[in-house]
């Protein structure tokens, strides 16, 4: 288990550490969980969405208990209340006074299982968590130990019995990472494996590294005022774009920062960001955060993919086409 960390190059070889792991147990995705360690570094949230049975659920599971972090899980349904995330107070008879008992919430890294299925009094419970990072139960505030990260999951092609996420909540995740099918190797490897025992996943950073890692990524990695007003210019350029109704919005451009200097010192051990580190992780950073058009995909043949991953691809490109690359 990796104890320390020093600076960017022992990020990356955290990162590769972690992925490694994760890959001993899930098929593919290595970009995804590269986005998942980049969000707990820096201190996001992650939802990630697909189609059933892309592993969802195992890859958010196996990455959170390949750290040396406190992890739980909530199944989320139509009749869970905001007390079953935070807790509630309870009266003890034997002190005559009520006790709090926490809930699933307070751990390090906590995995919501379809979080559309929560009604909107628990996801804006929810919503406090993952923004302030503390508790609010009968008038009493809880900060959350760091590090914290809600890692959620999200069908897309479910809708009956669920709850649209508003677009607030949307804006507090980092990342919204897209999980497609596997091609015809990496669906054998997947048969090949469940034939064989049960996963034994392997803690391979502790705690303390993990938020000495986080601190050298805010402390260390820098990034030039070029860079900064390619990333503004950037941003409010989707405001532009015909077919958006909405634009992203200034914390999507910090979120933007905070994903590029993490990608720079995940992916090179880098101590600055340069334009391709804004570009590689901008998809998956400013996808939910737009608001197209209702007749946005009417007309275009990404439509019937349901998700019109391709459309918000071209819409984010024409954007970043608009704006000069600092040299």
């Amino acid at each position: 288990m990796i104890e320390s960390a020093r600076d960017t190059k022992d990020v990356k070889q955290i990162a590769d550490a972690i992925i490694n792991e994760v890959q001993k147990h899930v098929v593919g995705f290595s970009d995804v969980t590269r986005s998942l360690i980049i969000a707990t570094l820096v201190g996001g949230h992650v939802l990630i969405e697909g189609l059933p049975g892309t592993a969802k659920t195992l890859l958010a599971t196996v990455f959170a208990n390949s750290l040396g972090l406190s992890v739980r899980r909530i199944q989320s349904t139509s009749d869970l209340m905001p007390s079953d995330i935070t807790g509630t107070r309870i009266y003890n008879p034997k002190t005559l006074e009520f006790e709090f008992r926490p809930g699933p919430i307070f751990a390090n890294v906590v995995v919501v299982d379809e979080i559309n299925r929560a009604p909107p009094k628990t996801q804006a419970a929810l919503l406090e968590c993952m923004q302030e990072k503390q508790v609010s139960v009968d008038g009493m505030t809880t900060k959350l130990e760091e590090p914290f990260a809600v890692i959620a999951t999200k069908n897309a092609l479910e809708f009956e019995g669920t709850f649209p996420l508003p677009e607030a909540q949307l804006d507090r995740f980092l990342f919204r990472l897209i999980m497609a099918y596997p091609d015809e190797a990496g669906e054998i490897e997947i048969i090949k494996r469940k034939s064989a025992r049960e996963m034994n996943i392997v803690p391979v950073i502790s705690k303390n590294a993990l938020l000495a890692a986080g601190e050298i990524i805010h402390s260390q990695v820098k990034a030039k005022d070029e860079i900064l007003e390619y990333i503004a210019d950037f941003v409010r350029g989707t405001n532009q774009v015909p077919k958006v109704v909405l634009g992203a919005s200034p914390r999507a451009s910090v979120a933007l920062l905070y994903a590029a200097k993490g990608y720079a010192a995940v992916t090179e051990g880098r101590k600055y960001v340069i334009p391709d580190d804004v570009k590689a992780v901008a998809f998956d950073v400013l996808n939910h955060r737009l608001m197209l058009a209702q007749d946005a995909l009417f007309d275009s043949p990404e439509a019937r993919e349901g998700l019109g991953i391709q459309f918000m691809k071209n819409i984010l490109m024409q954007a970043m086409d608009q704006v000069a690359v600092p040299i």
